[in-house]
C-alpha cells in the first residue's frame, strides 16, 4: 500500500561529489570558474583553496600558498572559510586563521585578493586586535566596489564564544572598524535551538553532556544597488537589513545602528546567502532541506525542498544563471552526536536554474 508522503521538488544537478574534506564555500567566476574552499575542522585538508579543473581538485592559486607558515601568517592560507568571486576579475578569500574555531592566529586572519587573470595575490588585509578579538570567527564577506576609493568589504563575526558583529573594510585604506558588537541582530537567538533530521542539534560530549550549539552573524547579502546590507546569525531564523548609507554616517553613532536595523521576518535558519541581479535573496534552509527565496518585495517561498539538501552552505549564483551550493552535512558532524562521526561520503555541490544573472558590485 503506498502511503503520502513529503513533497520533494526542484531539480537538482550534482556539479562534483567530495570523498575527502568537507567543503564550505563555494563561487562562480564570471566566466564560469568554479572555486571551493575546506576550512580546517578536523579533517585532514590538503588544500584549503581549490579550483574544480575537469573534476579534478587543484590546490588554488598553489599548492605553496596554501602551507600556512606560522612565522609569516599573512603570506598562506591556514582555515578558509569562505571565497567570492566578485563578478569583476577577482576571488576573494577569507582566511580565519581559526582551526576547529580556536582563537585566530595573531596576523593571520586575513583577505586575500586574487587576480583572475594572473592567479597572483594582489592584495592582503589584515586586521587590528580591536576587530578580530580572540573569540572571532569570520565567516562570509560580500563586497561593494561602488563606495569609497577602491570599494568596501563586509563580513560576518560568527563567534561562538563572543560578540556576533559585522565587520567593515575599507579596500583603499586597508582600515576596519566592527558594527553592531553583540547586538541584537548579530547575536544568537536565546530562544533558537535547531531541530535538523529530526533531533534537536545541540552539542553532545561522548559522556553524554550537552550544551547549546550557539552561532552568532553568519549568512550576509548585499542589495545589487549596494545601499542594503541583509544579515542573520546562524542561530536564528530572522533576516536583518541596514541601510550602507547608515553605517558610514558620521552623524550616526555606532550605539545607535541597532535602532535602524530592519527584522524583516522568519525565513527559516540559514547558513549561507547570495543576492541575484533582480534583488532577490535566496538562503539556504538547513532544518527543512531547502532553499529559499525572498523577494524585493518581503515576500518568501521555497525554490527547493530535496532530502539530498543535508545542510546547504554557501550559495553561488554562476554567469549560466544556475544557483550553486555545498550540501556539506554539517549536522553529523562528531560534535554534535558523542563523537561520532555520521556524515556519510561524498558531499555534495549541487546547482538549480534559476534563470537569474548574480547581483553586481560594481
Amino acid at each position: 500500500m503506498d502511503f503520502p508522503t513529503e513533497k520533494i521538488f526542484g531539480e537538482l544537478e550534482q556539479v562534483q561529489a567530495f570523498y575527502d574534506e568537507m567543503p564550505t564555500g563555494v563561487s562562480v567566476s564570471e566566466t564560469g570558474r568554479i572555486f571551493i574552499n575546506f576550512p580546517e575542522w578536523g579533517d585532514d585538508v590538503k588544500s584549503t583553496v581549490v579550483e574544480i579543473v575537469d573534476g579534478n581538485l587543484v590546490p588554488y592559486p598553489s599548492q605553496e600558498i596554501n602551507n600556512f607558515d606560522p612565522v609569516h601568517p599573512e603570506k598562506g592560507f591556514l582555515s578558509v572559510q569562505s571565497i567570492v568571486a566578485d563578478g569583476e576579475g577577482t576571488l576573494w578569500v577569507l582566511d580565519t586563521a581559526a582551526p576547529n574555531f580556536e582563537a585566530p592566529i595573531k596576523g593571520g586572519a586575513k583577505l586575500v585578493a586574487i587576480d583572475l587573470d594572473s592567479n597572483e595575490i594582489r592584495s592582503v588585509y589584515t586586521f587590528s586586535k580591536d576587530v578580530v578579538l580572540d573569540s572571532t570567527y569570520l565567516n562570509d564577506v560580500r563586497i561593494d566596489l561602488r563606495r569609497g576609493t577602491e570599494g568596501v568589504a563586509y563580513i560576518t563575526d560568527s563567534s561562538i564564544t563572543g560578540p556576533g558583529a559585522l565587520i567593515v573594510l575599507d579596500l583603499g585604506t586597508g582600515d576596519s572598524f566592527r558594527i553592531l558588537d553583540g547586538a541584537h541582530s548579530t547575536a544568537v537567538d536565546p530562544d533558537f535551538i535547531p531541530k535538523v533530521e529530526g533531533e534537536l542539534l545541540m552539542n553532545r560530549e561522548k559522556d553524554g553532556t550537552t550544551s547549546l550549539w550557539q552561532v552568532a552573524a553568519d549568512g550576509i547579502a548585499i542589495s545589487p544597488n549596494g545601499k542594503i546590507l541583509y544579515f542573520s546569525p546562524l542561530s536564528s531564523r530572522h533576516l536583518y537589513s541596514i541601510e550602507t548609507d547608515l553605517i558610514f554616517d558620521k552623524k550616526v553613532e555606532d550605539n545607535d545602528l541597532e535602532r535602524f536595523v530592519q527584522d524583516l521576518g522568519e525565513k527559516g535558519a540559514s547558513d549561507g546567502m547570495i543576492t541575484a541581479s533582480d534583488g532577490t535573496i535566496y538562503a539556504g534552509d538547513y532544518e527543512n532541506n531547502s532553499i529559499r527565496i525572498i523577494k524585493p518585495d518581503g515576500s518568501m517561498s521555497t525554490l527547493a525542498h530535496d532530502p539530498r539538501i543535508l545542510w546547504p552552505d554557501t550559495l553561488s549564483i554562476g554567469p549560466d544563471k544556475y544557483l550553486y551550493f555545498n550540501s556539506n552535512q554539517l549536522q553529523r558532524q562528531v560534535g554534535f552526536h558523542m563523537g561520532i562521526d555520521l556524515r556519510e561520503k561524498p558531499y555534495s555541490l549541487f546547482r538549480i536554474y534559476i534563470g537569474k544573472d548574480p547581483a553586481k558590485v560594481k
